[in-house]
């Protein structure tokens, strides 16, 4: 008896259908020449920076726990702590003002935006460590000649640290303003009628519905703006706050070493920054679990299908 055997109709894994065709990666030669380059020129410039005696590597370790750096660096993590939480909650009330239908409320926002965003930073400052020159007395009260409360002296209530805090905090509001009316603005409007639907007033619609989801539209610029306020607050040092950069001034006036002490302040200025980028990322991701989750999800799933 012959046998006849069965042809086998099964296909290769390589062509099952629905597979994936071999990628097979280009070829980028120009790219990894120029990548080479880049990176002898940085190995250079590294090399160069750690055996360029003039930099005088020891001064600089020697100043880098200093008390007075510690104390300077420790002040102006404070003040950009109060004035960014002062400049996001003014900046938050400004942004409603903004939205509101109400013409002498947005028109009164609009104007404070307009003037903190369109003067100097420095000026600011300046003009609030001089505000006796206007008001020696600061006080509160009717207008036109009405009673008032004398709170005191101008020269007293706004010392050098509290003009620097005034000056930060009026000027982050405005730009904070406008991050936050962003994020307002790219809430789903749909949101806005469910929420109304259940009877929820303006207050609640704000807090609970709209800012919420605003928030991941707003943390990234809001991010930024913090790392900016850490580095703007150099500009305190006009005031004669000791801050980070002002107590490395101080003590490179008595020294003669500059260069040393400003990379001991820009040491410390990138320790910051790193730190606060580290949890921006952290705050981002978090906020955005519910939006990055599919495209993820959509690459492992590329990731296994191609062989």
């Amino acid at each position: 008896m012959q046998q006849h055997s069965i042809p086998d109709t099964r296909q290769s894994p390589a062509t099952v259908p629905g597979d994936s065709i071999p990628v097979v990666p280009l070829r980028h030669p120009v790219r990894l020449a120029i990548a080479i380059v880049l990176i002898l020129v940085a190995l250079s410039a590294a090399w160069d920076v750690a055996v360029n005696q003039r930099y005088h590597w020891d001064v600089v370790f020697s100043y880098l726990f200093a008390p007075q750096i510690i104390t300077g660096a420790g002040l102006t993590i404070l003040l950009t702590v109060v004035s960014m939480s002062v400049g996001i909650a003014l900046g938050t009330v400004l942004a409603i003002m903004r939205l509101s239908a109400n013409p002498i409320v947005n028109t009164i926002s609009r104007a404070y935006i307009w003037f903190f965003r369109g003067t100097p930073l420095l000026v600011q400052l300046i003009f609030w460590y001089n505000i006796a020159a206007l008001y020696p007395v600061i006080a509160f009260g009717l207008p036109f000649g009405g009673p008032s409360v004398v709170l005191g002296s101008a020269n007293v209530l706004v010392s050098p640290l509290g003009a620097a805090l005034l000056g930060l905090s009026l000027n982050e509001a405005a730009y904070m303003a406008e991050i936050i009316r962003g994020g307002i603005g790219s809430v789903d409007k749909g949101q806005y009628d469910a929420a109304r639907a259940l009877g929820m007033n303006g207050s609640k619609l704000m807090s609970r519905v709209i800012l919420p989801q605003a928030m991941r539209v707003v943390l990234p610029p809001t991010g930024n703006q913090v790392i900016s306020m850490l580095k703007g607050t150099a500009l305190v040092s006009v005031l004669a706050i000791s801050d980070l950069l002002y107590s490395a001034q101080i003590i490179y006036a008595n020294n003669y070493q500059t260069i040393p002490l400003l990379i001991v302040a820009s040491l410390w200025y990138l320790l910051m920054t790193t730190i606060l980028s580290f949890f921006q990322t952290k705050l981002e991701r978090r906020y955005g679990r519910g939006f990055d989750a599919a495209p993820r999800r959509t690459r492992r799933l590329k990731t296994r299908t191609v062989r």
